[in-house]
């Protein structure tokens, strides 16, 4: 089969085992769905609860099952469905009806998700989640699980008019200007934090927030979202490193180099750019573009998870790496990792496995984290190939 027929055939696997489980699955993360961490000791302990949560997600058996774990419904799972839909009814137009009505299936189940409280549609995981700086309850919203979600709406909305999916964007703009801190510099431009309830300086997700401000820009041309936008972009652009990278955020946890938040940033920066008419930050982009290429992807089209070695080979990472090299144009190299994706780490019913190391392989599908983010990227991919 050719490179294109490996990865029809791939998706087409990968959409049967989404809709047989229902959009239902585990997560990396998921542990503390267990009913032991509804016990009053297990409920209140940091400690335990996140070293639990640590041990089941680095487990390379399954431990969920014996910790009654259920499956879960998560909203980013939906988000990125409906954003694969979108793009499919442009690659199988004698399906659209099929896909339109999923698409408002997925979104009626997004608006059951939206949390009470806040100024405006957004969205969080579902379930508890125990991070070093913070906890984060089930459903509690965060602007990275709602940009993803928006990002998704917008799309949708922009390849078949889904009114409902721009109504949800504008609603969850309200969310990002009004419930989100903010952190300045010297220059008063600023970071939105992570959720409402910290003041982290994470740049990636500080960039979601200034996508869809961006992208409300693009639909509504209010003068406003622009200006926001372009300033929390800013912020952004002054923490590049010389050599085009940016770290995770500024604590002294976050000095990694990944390839999917990096993809995130240079995403966010694109569309910013393209919502916005504003092409001030090129060379910051172009930059960032060719530290993405020249460190993130082995000849044989591995994605490499971290900057500076090749395992472990991670599905949101490979994921989110087809989105952006489709994005760029570097299709090729996006067909290169699709396929090797395929070839190793698709198991027989068509899901794909959380992580492959140099001499072993987790085997558990995720997906959130494993199945979503490759059928919105492949399902991106595969629509270029027909335009």
């Amino acid at each position: 089969m050719s490179e294109q027929q490996i990865l029809s055939s791939s998706l087409e696997r990968l959409q049967a085992f989404i809709e047989r489980e229902q959009y239902k699955g585990y997560d990396p993360y998921d542990a503390l769905k267990s009913p032991l961490f509804r016990l009053p000791f297990f409920k209140s302990n940091k400690l335990i609860r996140f070293g639990a949560q640590q041990l089941v997600k680095r487990s390379s058996l399954n431990l969920r099952p014996f910790l009654f774990v259920p499956k879960g419904l998560n909203p980013v799972t939906l988000g990125l469905c409906v954003q694969a839909y979108s793009e499919l009814c442009g690659v199988y137009p004698d399906k659209k009806n099929e896909y339109l009505t999923k698409i408002n299936q997925l979104i009626s189940e997004l608006k059951k998700l939206i949390p009470q409280g806040f100024k405006g549609a957004c969205w969080g995981y579902d379930f508890d989640w125990e991070a070093r700086y913070a906890k984060i309850p089930a459903y509690q919203p965060t602007v990275v699980a709602t940009g993803i979600i928006t990002n998704s709406l917008y799309i949708a909305w922009k390849l078949t008019g889904n009114e409902e999916a721009l109504s949800l964007c504008k609603s969850a703009g309200e969310f990002v200007l009004k419930d989100l801190n903010r952190t300045h510099d010297a220059d008063n431009n600023f970071c939105f934090s992570y959720s409402p309830f910290d003041k982290q300086v994470v740049f990636n997700a500080s960039m979601k927030g200034a996508r869809l401000l961006a992208q409300l820009y693009e639909a509504t041309g209010k003068e406003d979202y622009k200006n926001i936008a372009s300033s929390a972009v800013a912020f952004v652009m002054n923490h590049q490193r010389e050599d085009g990278a940016w770290i995770y955020s500024t604590s002294d946890a976050g000095t990694w180099v990944d390839n999917y938040h990096t993809g995130y940033v240079l995403d966010c920066l694109h569309e910013y750019q393209l919502c916005c008419n504003d092409p001030q930050w090129n060379k910051q982009l172009e930059k960032g573009v060719g530290y993405y290429l020249h460190n993130f992807f082995e000849d044989d089209g591995l994605p490499k998870f971290y900057d500076k070695k090749a395992f472990p080979v991670d599905c949101t990472a490979a994921g989110q790496s087809l989105l952006t090299l489709t994005r760029f144009g570097h299709t090729e190299k996006a067909l290169a990792v699709a396929g090797y994706m395929a070839k190793n780490m698709q198991n027989e019913k068509g899901g794909f496995y959380f992580r492959k190391y140099k001499n072993h392989t987790e085997k558990i599908s995720f997906m959130r984290w494993s199945n979503a983010w490759m059928f919105a990227g492949m399902a991106t991919l595969l629509k270029k190939f027909v335009q």
